[in-house]
């Protein structure tokens, strides 16, 4: 899967869990400052995403992850470790 593929996958799962236009979100998006999200948001994001990828992020690796550009790279260099 591509950066664009993710990118629309995470912007999807932000749009729905954040209730905000798709329109709005660019990878540049803060997850924490831009949405006012508080933990109990980003881990239900978190576990989403997780859920969306099949992938598992660590706690430590996850409170790293800001934007979602961020988000994006991480699944994509997390996939490529798979292969």
């Amino acid at each position: 899967m591509d950066k664009k593929e993710i990118f629309d996958k995470v912007s999807s799962i932000v749009a729905d869990h954040f209730d905000i236009d798709r329109v709005k979100i660019t990878e540049d998006l803060n997850l924490k400052t831009d949405l006012d999200a508080d933990s109990i948001d980003f881990v239900e994001f978190v576990l989403e995403v997780e859920d969306t990828f099949g992938a598992e992020i660590e706690d430590s690796e996850a409170e790293k992850l800001s934007t979602i550009g961020e988000v994006v790279d991480y699944i994509a260099a997390h996939q490529q470790d798979k292969k």
